[in-house]
């Protein structure tokens, strides 16, 4: 069983942009986010992941809902049947995914079934997509897949905000959030995308009405953020946010991707500012 101590190891060489400001939130809050996260994310690299075939994703995510469903409690958590869906893919998946049963452990026991619940469900649907060959033909299908892969993760986080903090989110402006961080992911990986067949632009659109889909969620969510009184909620986004703002302006330059320096300013800035408060 790993330590938090590994758990938050694994976070930071997986996501430097949300490690930061993960290990600033309040003791029980910081566990929860980070177990949510790093599931999160180990299902993200098995949809993502550039070799496995499409079959191979599915019995993987479709057996990780299931095993996720199957628990009751952090005490009886039982590993066996994400052992055995692991067994031929030891080599293959990263760390961050083959060790997700550890990471589910890592959350507050009375809050770890919700993280179980969101990650048993979105493993589901991108299951889904991937039988689906992330067929987007319509804005309708464009909300349901970024809804789907990160506007619902918004949603967890009104509930763990909302247990742990008595703070409340709007959920729709959650999920809005979590579609611009999509979009923004859309756009940036456009050509990895296209050079293995997928194509999540619904017919007809350029990547203007992509820049506007992705800005039009972000300015929402940023226009009700700006309403709500200083929390750990409102400093846990401003990172992410920032991050996303800053890698549209640097694609519509017709630049690749922000470089590091950029991302080490925006995130000092960021940090001065939430210190500042």
């Amino acid at each position: 069983m790993a330590s938090y101590a590994e758990a938050l190891h694994v976070l930071e060489n997986t996501s430097r942009t949300f490690y930061l400001p993960i290990i600033r939130l309040p003791q029980g809050l910081q566990e929860a986010v980070a177990a949510a996260y790093l599931c999160m994310r180990a299902i993200d690299e098995v949809e993502d992941h550039p070799t496995l075939d499409s079959a191979s994703k599915v019995r993987l995510l479709a057996g990780i809902s299931r095993a996720m469903q199957a628990q009751t409690t952090l005490e009886d958590f039982s590993f066996q049947e994400l052992d055995a869906l692991f067994k031929d893919f030891q080599h293959i998946l990263p760390e961050v995914t083959l060790r997700i049963g550890e990471w589910a452990c890592q959350a507050p026991a009375f809050i770890a079934p919700r993280v179980w619940e969101a990650t048993a469900a979105m493993a589901n649907r991108m299951a889904q997509w991937v039988l689906n060959n992330w067929r987007v033909l319509t804005q309708a299908d464009l909300d349901r897949y970024t809804y789907g892969v990160a506007g619902s993760v918004g949603l967890m986080l009104c509930d763990l905000w909302g247990w742990f903090e008595k703070v409340q989110i709007h959920r729709g402006s959650a999920i809005q959030f979590g579609r611009g961080l999509q979009a923004v992911n859309i756009l940036r990986n456009r050509a990895e995308d296209l050079a293995r067949g997928v194509d999540f632009f619904p017919q007809g659109w350029d990547m203007a009405a992509m820049f506007s889909y992705a800005r039009a969620n972000l300015d929402r969510f940023s226009a009700y953020l700006n309403g709500l009184p200083m929390t750990s909620f409102h400093q846990f986004v401003r990172i992410p946010q920032a991050l996303a703002y800053a890698t549209l302006d640097a694609l519509e330059r017709g630049e690749e991707k922000l470089t590091r320096d950029a991302v080490v300013s925006i995130v000092s800035k960021v940090e001065e500012g939430n210190a500042a408060v």
